[in-house]
């Protein structure tokens, strides 16, 4: 196995994962997506609540408010209290909402939850808990997908070139005229070229090479989403590994 990191930043990662099969690939996308654990808001007890919006409501909202998570957190039990306390009018923000664990606060804290009127008022404490993807979406740590990677031929002498010129996305072509492989890649033009013009663009795909893309919500940096997939994955490799030998 190779792995070659193609692109990087706060909240996103690309990279090309080498000598690896349709099935290894789809796994760790779904053990991204459902098997890593992150806390989000479970339990709501409401105080007050004379807003425009039901109970339940507010409390879904505030079930998906992505909370910050350590990744060293590994029990179920552990749990992080919250409450909120506020008055009309304005917008009442994931800002306002008060944790008992500094480490424990909403990524997002312009996020809004309710707005209030004159005279309407919010009072609740809330309790986050460890869960993962498979049990709700709101403790799924990201979005992860693959595709396999394309192999490009590009033919810059065919003769049906200015023919089909027009067809094919301008940022694909250099200052001189030519299709170009690195535009074509890093703009994610593969799919506007294919089946254009076989004689100027064929492209095909590895059964071998998968490029990944993850996304993370925020509540871990997608490092950490991956090297935590992956231990989970090598943990679930050896149990299976203990229960054949039984």
């Amino acid at each position: 196995m190779e792995l070659k990191m193609l692109s990087k930043n706060k909240t996103q990662i690309k990279f090309l994962v080498k000598g690896i099969n349709h099935a290894y690939a789809n796994t760790l996308r779904r053990l991204v997506m459902s098997e890593v654990p992150t806390l989000a808001i479970e339990e709501v007890d409401f105080k007050t609540n004379n807003s425009i919006l039901y109970d339940e409501i507010v409390a879904h909202r505030l079930g998906l408010v992505p909370l910050k998570t350590d990744p060293k957190l590994a029990d179920e039990k552990t749990q992080v209290k919250f409450t909120l306390k506020a008055k009309g009018p304005g917008f009442i923000h994931a800002s306002d909402i008060k944790s008992k664990d500094a480490k424990c606060k909403p990524v997002h804290p312009n996020m809004p939850i309710v707005k209030l009127l004159e005279k309407q008022e919010i009072q609740l404490e809330a309790t986050a808990t460890l869960g993962t993807g498979k049990e709700h979406m709101k403790w799924s740590p990201g979005l992860a997908f693959f595709v396999q990677e394309p192999v490009l031929k590009i033919n810059n002498k065919s003769s049906k070139l200015a023919e089909f010129k027009d067809k094919y996305p301008p940022q694909a072509f250099d200052k001189k005229g030519l299709l170009v492989e690195k535009n074509i890649m890093e703009l994610d033009l593969v799919d506007a070229c294919d089946g254009v013009c076989e004689d100027i663009v064929k492209v095909e795909y590895s059964n071998t090479n998968f490029i990944f893309t993850l996304e993370t919500w925020g509540q871990m940096d997608c490092t950490t989403i991956i090297t935590t997939a992956i231990d989970i994955f090598n943990s679930q490799l050896t149990e299976f590994s203990k229960l054949m030998k039984k």
